[in-house]
């Protein structure tokens, strides 16, 4: 009996690499229109202050400039609105498109100048004198709350979890562990900057924008509601995506600029930012401070976690709202039982700029945070890490595991998962006790060398909803048609072999369409690590449908029995291999296509776990971490495609180092950025990125999906900063050394020089 070809579990080719390869590659700044004007943004050059005057008059004297925008011509657009937890106390903190009575950071959009070129735009935009009398600038969000404007202060909201008796825990712990702990300000920095090109049809219309990603549905229906028009007139392509990380896609300033632009002048208008705007202007992310104790008893065991955390937001709140210290406030727990957890974040709002979600966003930080206070936990009571740990850890058996409270919109139950298993396996890939053994002989050798170790979960698959629409064409052709969108994560090739191995066809054979609104009516786009989860069950189930609409209607013209029918190979036959076939695409041209639409719908998250060891020295004369291993476990539930998943991955753990040891904005005491080009903002480079071994498991598929499916987007870059932290205080044999990240060399030269002064220490060799 003939057996449809397996396509989900297989590493096949990506099917979205071709034209990039071949340099056919459509990025935002490709896109071009007869008659375009160009876009260029006055920014600007302080980080508080009021706008007393803009004076446009030499710009506009200048051949080719055909408009300057200040305020006053965009008054009528509301503020951008929230897309994720938008709290109401929020609201007040919005941005505006341009500024209106007063700038509150460097970069912030002041006016817009358009020119028949980009040249002209950008030496015209120079030319708008801006007169502006300075304010105090607000830098430390731990500090007292200040005043925002004449009705609220800098604290914009306060978010709070718990779950169990936290004061009782407390009273009655053997002992209390406490921290004070930061992360640094972070950005994505993805490859391709960001960029929009809009235009309007007047016979249709339509207004058009190009360069669209992440969340194109959700982005269409907020340009409609800012620009009175109705959702249909407003179409939203994506081309393709030089890397997304959270921060490209969002509706930015720039963005509703353009499009209003172009129903104003009745011209196609195109913006690209360059790379000193974009480090100014794009979503910022990261940086927080926790202050954080536990409470345990004699054996270690967590009664109870008590964590106070400032989360610096920038000037404004952005699309995101509160989500990124509501997803810290909610996963700190990670994978152990916290019979008694309280944490408030205080949502705080400084002369920067805003910030928004960053691949991984609340969990890297709050991952740092968490497993720093495990191995402080294990420092207090003199019992090792990874017994600290093993002892507690949320059994498999208590799965599902409810937290006692939600983010996102959801209740935090764990779905699945055996995280002893996992730590267990990741320890015998290190062989933990030799590395342990060699890097004692090492370090009695008077060499700086160290391993970390470090747990996690993470979130995946957000609903509520995912919808695809499968179209077989009387030519046979397939396409996919879907509202998520692609960042470079291989969608086109997971829900190709979704639908492939469902239906029964070549995965090569489908097209898959995505980030297009002209094509599908809804969407959710691409974010939290979801598109698999929620569209790959989506796919599975129109494939379903598709499939038995083509064997009921070649039932009738093969005279078989519909129940006697499947389809192999794009051939569809009797299950019993007997008696005469008939091809797909003849029965699609028979019947003038097939076509089939499924929604999927969801109201839990599901959660893959991971854990990750690294083992590295320091060479202290320079102040330099060389990482020697690095060796990640991840419980993917299944994985549609192994190859993708350890891409993500790898991926994933080159940003945790950049966060963990190079990247970090910084600012002047005036509110000045000091991080605007690639040589001040530090990002590692292929040199510094170790070969990752990388472990994938399928020991816990999810129940809430037919195919057990979890997310891997996130898991690469989640627990870095805290397992390069945890090796640090090994190679120094000082726990609790590192409390900031990054660790910087100028921090861990301190660090160091820190260390050799503590009693008993010995000097590292040359120093």
């Amino acid at each position: 009996m003939n057996e449809p070809t397996k396509f989900i579990g297989r590493s096949v080719r990506r099917l979205e690499d071709r034209p990039l390869l071949t340099g056919q590659g459509r990025f935002a700044a490709d896109i071009y229109f007869p008659d375009a004007w160009h876009m260029r943004v006055v920014r600007s050059p302080v980080a508080h202050g009021r706008l007393v005057s803009i004076k446009p008059e030499k710009a506009l004297a200048m051949p080719g400039v055909h408009a300057v925008w200040t305020y006053k011509d965009v008054a009528h657009l509301p503020p951008i609105g929230f897309r994720l937890t938008g709290l109401a106390e929020l609201e007040p903190y919005r941005q505006t498109v341009l500024a209106r009575e007063e700038v509150r950071y460097v970069g912030e959009p002041v006016a817009a100048v358009f020119a028949e070129d980009p040249y002209v735009a950008e030496d015209a935009a120079e030319l708008v004198e801006i007169a502006i009398t300075p304010l105090p600038v607000v830098l430390d969000a731990s500090g007292p709350p200040g005043a925002f404007d004449g009705d609220h202060g800098t604290e914009a909201g306060v978010i709070e979890k718990k779950s169990g008796d936290i004061e009782a825990a407390f009273r009655g712990a053997h002992a209390v562990v406490s921290l004070e702990l930061s992360i640094g300000r972070h950005s994505g920095v993805p490859m391709e900057t960001r960029g929009a090109v809009a235009r309007y049809d007047a016979a249709t219309d339509i207004l058009e924008m190009h360069g669209a990603a992440k969340v194109p549905h959700w982005n269409r229906d907020r340009l409609a509601l800012m620009l009175g028009r109705k959702p249909e007139s407003i179409q939203l392509y994506e081309g393709h995506v030089g890397g997304g990380f959270g921060i490209r896609g969002e509706l930015y300033p720039e963005d509703v600029l353009v499009c209003a632009a172009a129903l104003a002048f009745k011209r196609p208008v195109k913006w690209i930012e360059d790379r000193r705007e974009h480090m100014v202007a794009a979503n910022h992310s990261r940086q927080q401070h926790h202050r954080i104790s536990a409470a345990i008893d004699k054996d270690g065991r967590i009664l109870g976690i008590d964590d106070e955390f400032f989360h610096d937001n920038g000037a404004y709140m952005r699309t995101h709202a509160a989500t990124v210290p509501d997803l810290a406030a909610a996963m700190l727990p990670g994978p152990y039982r916290v019979p008694a957890y309280r944490a408030r974040g205080h949502i705080r709002l400084t002369n920067k700029t805003p910030c928004g979600t960053y691949r991984s966003p609340g969990r890297y930080e709050s991952t740092f945070v968490r497993e720093r206070l495990i191995d402080a936990i294990a420092a207090a009571t003199g019992v090792d890490a990874i017994e600290i740990r093993r002892r507690n850890l949320i059994d498999k058996n208590a799965m599902p595991y409810d937290l006692g409270f939600g983010t996102l919109g959801t209740r935090l139950v764990y779905d699945s998962g055996d995280y002893a298993k996992l730590m267990d396996r990741l320890l015998d890939v290190a062989d933990w006790p030799a590395m342990r053994r060699n890097l004692e002989q090492r370090r009695a050798a008077g060499e700086l060398a160290g391993a970390g170790f470090a747990m996690f979960v993470e979130k995946s698959g957000l609903g509520p909803f995912d919808k695809v629409r499968i179209e077989m064409s009387p030519t046979g052709a397939i396409d996919l048609i879907t509202g998520v969108a692609s960042l470079g994560q291989g969608v086109e090739t997971a829900m190709a072999q979704i639908c492939a191995e469902t239906l029964g066809v070549d995965y090569a054979d489908i097209k898959v369409v995505h980030g297009r609104t002209d094509r599908i009516d809804k969407g959710l786009g691409a974010f939290a690590s979801r598109v698999t989860v929620m569209c790959g069950e989506a796919t599975r189930q129109a494939a379903v449908k598709l499939r038995e609409a083509a064997c009921t209607a070649a039932a009738t013209l093969m005279q078989t029995p519909v129940e006697a029918l499947h389809i192999v190979d794009g051939a569809i036959m009797r299950t019993d291999g007997s008696g005469p076939s008939m091809r797909l695409d003849a029965l699609a041209a028979a019947v003038g296509g097939l076509a089939a639409e499924a929604e999927f719908t969801s109201s839990h998250m599901v959660y893959p776990y991971g854990a990750h060891v690294v083992q590295l020295h320091i060479d202290a004369d320079v102040g330099a971490l060389v990482i020697e291993r690095y060796i990640v476990a991840y419980d993917i539930g299944r994985a549609v495609n192994p190859m993708l998943v350890e891409g993500q991955i790898l991926g994933g753990v080159a940003q945790g180092l950049g966060g963990a040891i190079y990247e970090e904005f910084l600012y002047a005491e005036n509110g000045d950025p000091l991080s605007v080009t690639l040589a001040d903002y530090l990002m590692p480079t292929a040199h510094e990125v170790p070969s990752v071994q990388v472990v994938i498991t399928e020991d816990a598929p999810s129940p809430l999906n037919p195919l057990g499916l979890k997310g891997a987007g996130e898991g690469g870059v989640t627990p870095v900063g805290a397992a390069i932290a945890s090796a640090v205080d090994d190679a120094l044999q000082w726990p609790g050394a590192v409390t900031r990240l990054p660790i910087s060399p100028q921090r861990l030269k301190a660090l160091i020089r820190r260390s050799a002064r503590r009693p008993g220490a010995a000097m590292p060799p040359g120093r």
